[in-house]
């Protein structure tokens, strides 16, 4: 375990804890050891607000590297995604054959046992495929086949797979659900031509989540409500992307409404921090321009979103900021079962961003360490 910014320090402002705003010094080394206890309503008190650290379980990349890459590409990416207040991530691959699987994951065993100064704390893993409907790719590579529990045993014994991607309805798959939760992992329902009943089957299965909700999953009519409808009936959590580009702003509303726990995240590919151009997403060029990724065919490519601006644009299109915070933060360290991230609180670690009242950066720490923000 990194022992970094341990030292005792504490900053001022409105503090945002499981149970309200409160106004005063937070004070913290590796993690919290005191917290202010006056309450405060952040929209009279004109102080800075100091919130849970981003946490993003769908990242591809970022700074002109992929996950997919393999050594090396891990500490720029997780760099980059720390320049935003993303303080925890899952790593996240591409539909691939097994070698390139491999390849990934041990560059990864490294960085996910020891956290590098400056960067996000890499959690572990999440396999995006390669056990999705091949006929609803998205822009994932066409490698796509039937689940394979000694193959998901295989990587996880190189890197810890804390997440996993699949279709439901692909031979198998059901039942490697259930096998997969059973040793800890969190399944999630995506790249799915599946239908309502094939979704409420893996949910009841152990399945707990949606991948990028809406895309790459089969839509919901009124007489066949598809892998979205299961999801909107039935969901606790799914992930949405919330870059206004691959959800409209009314759909992700509803989603709100009808889902306890959607958590947001980014599906960054190698082009975010960069400029326009050609890039990398797994085996697939994939192009930047007028603000987003796509491959030569016009198809979503994942996005160039960081956590900050997904914070921002909840605000914008309605969301309290107390309530977008959850969506950046906390109900993903629900997700995964984390009662020590995701929230202001004794004894959690000392995962937090420091926003203007612009909610603009202003300073972000990792588990005690203040990152030296670039643009500061």
């Amino acid at each position: 375990m990194s022992v970094l910014g341990s030292a005792a320090q504490s900053i001022e402002g409105n503090v945002l804890t499981p149970t309200g705003w409160v106004n005063g010094s937070i004070t913290f080394d590796q993690k919290i050891t005191a917290l202010p206890t006056q309450t405060v309503d952040p929209d009279s008190n004109q102080a800075c607000y100091i919130l849970p650290g981003f946490i993003d379980l769908h990242v591809h990349g970022a700074g002109g590297k992929d996950t997919m890459e393999g050594a090396g590409a891990i500490e720029v990416i997780s760099r980059m995604h720390a320049q935003h207040g993303t303080t925890s991530m899952l790593a996240t691959t591409m539909t691939a054959p097994m070698s390139d699987l491999e390849n990934a994951l041990h560059a990864l065993t490294a960085v996910c046992a020891q956290r590098a100064s400056g960067a996000a704390r890499v959690l572990g893993v999440h396999l995006e495929g390669p056990y999705i409907n091949p006929g609803k790719l998205g822009a994932q590579p066409d490698f796509a086949h039937a689940g394979s529990l000694e193959q998901v045993q295989h990587l996880h014994r190189i890197a810890p797979i804390k997440l996993i991607t699949l279709a439901p309805e692909v031979e198998g798959n059901l039942a490697m659900v259930r096998q997969l939760t059973d040793l800890g992992m969190r399944v999630q329902l995506g790249h799915t031509l599946g239908t309502y009943e094939d979704g409420v089957a893996a949910l009841e299965n152990g399945a707990s989540s949606f991948t990028h909700l809406y895309n790459a999953m089969s839509r919901m009519d009124h007489r066949a409500p598809g892998m979205v409808g299961a999801a909107l009936a039935h969901a606790n959590f799914a992930e949405i992307i919330p870059d206004l580009l691959h959800v409209h702003p009314g759909a992700i509303r509803a989603a709100l409404r009808a889902i306890p726990k959607v958590y947001c995240v980014t599906d960054s590919t190698s082009a975010s921090g960069m400029p326009d151009g050609e890039y990398m997403l797994g085996r697939q060029v994939v192009h930047k321009c007028l603000g987003g990724v796509r491959l030569a065919d016009g198809t979503l490519a994942g996005s160039t979103l960081t956590m900050d601006q997904a914070l921002k644009n909840l605000v914008k299109i309605g969301l309290e900021l107390d309530d977008a915070s959850k969506r950046v933060s906390t109900y993903a360290a629900d997700f995964l079962g984390l009662s020590d991230r995701g929230r202001l609180q004794v004894d959690a670690y000392a995962d937090l961003v420091v926003l203007d009242r612009d909610l603009n950066l202003i300073a972000v720490y990792i588990e005690g360490e203040k990152i030296e923000l670039k643009d500061a």
